[in-house]
């Protein structure tokens, strides 16, 4: 008789693995043995209302979920939460798409140019075109952008998909025709070093990177200037009306769980990722190693001021390149592995963006097949 668990891997090692996208299912684990320490009850005569305090400006905010985002920031010490006003989005895709809005109308020139460097996150670029709005233009690469007027530079840092420090890159005289969002959903000390609290006027956040709870839907913005939150909130009250307080009450247990394990010696989130990922990592660049044909990025050490010591970046994405002159997406492709084509991120084909976030087994598959094309690649060569 064939045990579940056999039947289950024969499954996996026949199945085509998802590494396209960023599910990050890797931390299922460890809430798993956190227990009902996150556990809300609801009751069904509970957040009935569209309003959740109505003397902020963003008015659909639950009260201790902005108190939760701010002590979990003061406890990891990435970001500056004082004199800032929150808002909260469905995800930061819908807070960049409000954040763009809001910088636009404010603009006295439109259409006002949106630039990232490349490689950058490729959903930018669905975010920027897909309504075809008349306020803003997707203009590519922030690298050779030149453009006079007006300009929006997303900075992702560490960058989706190569995970590299980020800083801006559009550099010019008329300076202040230029508005920057940062995107930050990667700062944690399970990815990179926490080298400062980062202080720009508009920085986003994302709950489905922090903790692995991308089904909460939950984002929230670190906004300096008043009238640039107000039309970040009026964004999204038109868009969605607010949202979801259920994913916001459930986001608030879990940020508070998060940061009281900050202090623990047993079951700290941040050290558990870090150890994870450190640990994927090397597997990774073992495979690589030996196969001669792929290449990864290199990351410098810093001292992290969260951990109190140096360490290296463990990036929530590996972008992998190949030596060779092929269309690395469709190679792996043959191989039952879905990945993202550098060319969605502004760069080649000989470059793919894959998932460091999908659970173990899969994880395991990814490097299994990986090594199986270094031996394909070797009897070509």
């Amino acid at each position: 008789m064939v045990k579940l668990e056999n039947m289950k891997n024969l499954s996996l090692s026949d199945s085509v693995i998802n590494l396209d996208h960023g599910d990050p299912t890797a931390y299922e684990e460890y809430w798993r043995k956190i227990g009902d320490r996150c556990t809300v009850t609801i009751r069904g005569c509970d957040l009935m209302s569209y309003f959740s305090d109505v003397n902020n400006m963003c008015w659909f905010l639950e009260p201790e979920l902005a108190e939760a985002i701010k002590e979990l920031h003061a406890a990891v010490g990435n970001a500056a939460t004082e004199d800032r006003y929150i808002v909260v989005g469905t995800g930061s895709t819908q807070l960049c798409q409000a954040a763009v809005h809001a910088l636009s109308s404010l603009a006295g020139t439109q259409p006002v140019s949106v630039v990232a460097a490349a490689p950058y996150y490729s959903t930018y670029v669905e975010e920027t075109t897909y309504v075809r709005s008349g306020m803003y233009k997707w203009e590519g690469d922030a690298w050779s952008f030149d453009k006079k007027g007006p300009y929006i530079e997303l900075v992702t840092s560490p960058n989706n998909p190569d995970g590299t420090i980020r800083e801006t890159v559009v550099n010019r005289p008329d300076g202040d025709e230029g508005k920057v969002i940062h995107d930050f959903a990667y700062y944690w000390p399970h990815y990179t070093p926490i080298t400062r609290c980062q202080d720009h006027d508009i920085m986003l956040f994302t709950f489905s990177k922090i903790t692995g709870h991308a089904g909460s839907r939950i984002g929230w913005a670190l906004v300096k200037d008043k009238d640039v939150a107000k039309k970040m909130v009026e964004y999204i009250i038109v868009n969605s009306i607010g949202v979801s307080k259920e994913s916001q009450v459930r986001t608030a247990k879990i940020l508070k769980v998060l940061e009281e394990t900050c202090k623990s010696e047993t079951d700290n989130f941040f050290e558990y990722g870090h150890e994870m990922m450190k640990n994927r990592w090397e597997k990774l660049r073992g495979v690589v190693k030996e196969s001669n044909v792929f290449t990864l990025p290199k990351y410098p050490e810093a001292y992290c001021n969260f951990f109190g010591k140096t360490l290296g970046s463990y990036p929530a994405f590996a972008w992998l390149g190949t030596k060779e002159e092929t269309d690395l997406v469709n190679d792996l492709r043959r191989h039952r592995v879905m990945t993202r084509s550098g060319e969605r991120c502004g760069s080649d084909k000989k470059h793919v963006r894959v998932s460091m976030l999908s659970r173990e087994d899969v994880f395991n598959v990814f490097l299994e097949r990986l090594g199986n094309m270094k031996l394909i690649k070797n009897i070509d060569l």
